[in-house]
């Protein structure tokens, strides 16, 4: 049976995964390295680096898109890893894991 304890230990694994992904850094990026985006596992954007030549050269839409793109990248990166962390604490529970 699932039991308060086992209720209470799942709990603190959650709590701690979470403050783990918020240590967790990924990076998406595209246009061959032009646009990088920084995330946090847990899905906070922490940085936007565009290429100064990009900025120079390419017309909105298409820094846009590129955008677009890398964050997209880091926030599925993200996904990843927080399915990860979350997988190591599933199996405490029955018929989840």
């Amino acid at each position: 049976m699932f039991g308060l304890d086992k209720l209470k230990d799942f709990k603190k694994n959650a709590e701690e995964a979470k403050q783990r992904l918020d240590t967790i850094t990924v990076e998406g990026v595209a246009g061959s390295d032009l646009v990088r985006v920084v995330a946090t596992a847990s899905k906070q954007i922490v940085s936007v680096d565009i290429s100064e030549s990009v900025l120079r050269t390419a017309l909105k839409p298409d820094i846009d898109k590129l955008v677009k793109e890398a964050v997209t990248d880091a926030l599925n990166q993200a996904e990843r890893v927080a399915e990860s962390e979350m997988r190591n604490i599933m199996p405490n529970i029955p018929g989840l894991g």
